[in-house]
């Protein structure tokens, strides 16, 4: 078992920066591939972000060289980093973990409770 717990986000301005943080727990949590999802009211859960153990990573296009994700696994923590957000980056933002490491949701077993990113004009 897996929890996961967000902090950060927030309200900002277009072109401003958030960063939202999540910290992981649990027997191999350690291990565990973790993920950015992210969904705004009416729209599918979308994935942003995921790193594996070591730090690859991957990022979702519409969000490239806007976001970073790292981790640092003796803090039991990830992160991503939001710059230049702009107004359709307003939504719930998730954290997940999971041993399969898939771009897609269905690759990942635990999620945190999400914590709200809200960009204005």
């Amino acid at each position: 078992q897996v929890q996961l717990v967000e902090s950060g986000g927030g309200s900002v301005q277009a072109g401003g920066s958030l960063s939202v943080s999540c910290t992981f727990s649990g027997a191999g949590a350690r291990w565990y591939y973790l993920a950015w999802f992210r969904q705004a009211p009416g729209d599918e859960r979308e994935p942003v972000a995921n790193i594996d153990v070591v730090g690859t990573s991957r990022i979702a296009d519409s969000v490239k060289g806007r976001f970073t994700i790292s981790r640092d696994n003796a803090k039991n923590t990830v992160y991503l980093q939001m710059n230049n957000l702009k107004i359709e980056d307003t939504a719930t933002y998730t954290c997940a973990a999971g041993l399969k490491g898939t771009w897609h949701a269905q690759g990942y077993d635990y999620w945190g409770q999400g914590t709200q990113v809200t960009v204005s004009s």
